[in-house]
């Protein structure tokens, strides 16, 4: 597998200890395939380290990727592209597809789908 993305549905499954969700999380760590999360996912399901220790055991095992300069730029033409205003979903599928990640998960098949038929890649998504 070359990679897999969270959105934030996948950090509030783990979060919510959701058992899928650890297995599918705990399989790819196995396999030696760090998660990326986008920064501002990580924004989005944040809201404070103690009352979310399963959040702060996921997001140790994961590589979060900041929101630089550039990346804004990407994600603001494919939002263009996209005719899609929702900055998470378009930095998870900027990402993805940047890095040729074979994997989203996410709890918003819908959008996150709409993002990709723009990008011309192959990206499956798993909803959680």
């Amino acid at each position: 597998m070359a990679g897999v993305t969270y959105d934030t549905g996948a950090l509030i499954a783990g979060e919510r200890n959701d058992r899928r969700m650890w297995a599918l999380h705990l399989g790819f760590i196995a396999e030696d395939v760090v998660p990326s999360i986008p920064a501002p996912v990580v924004a989005e399901a944040w809201r404070g380290g103690p009352r979310q220790p399963g959040l702060v055991r996921m997001l140790a095992g994961c590589e979060i990727e900041a929101m630089t300069s550039d990346r804004a730029r990407r994600i603001g033409e494919l939002a263009g592209r996209a005719n899609h205003d929702d900055i998470v979903d378009l930095a998870v599928v900027e990402g993805a597809a940047r890095r040729n990640d074979d994997v989203i998960l996410t709890s918003d098949e819908t959008h996150i789908r709409q993002v990709i038929e723009t990008t011309n890649k192959r990206i499956r998504v798993e909803t959680i």
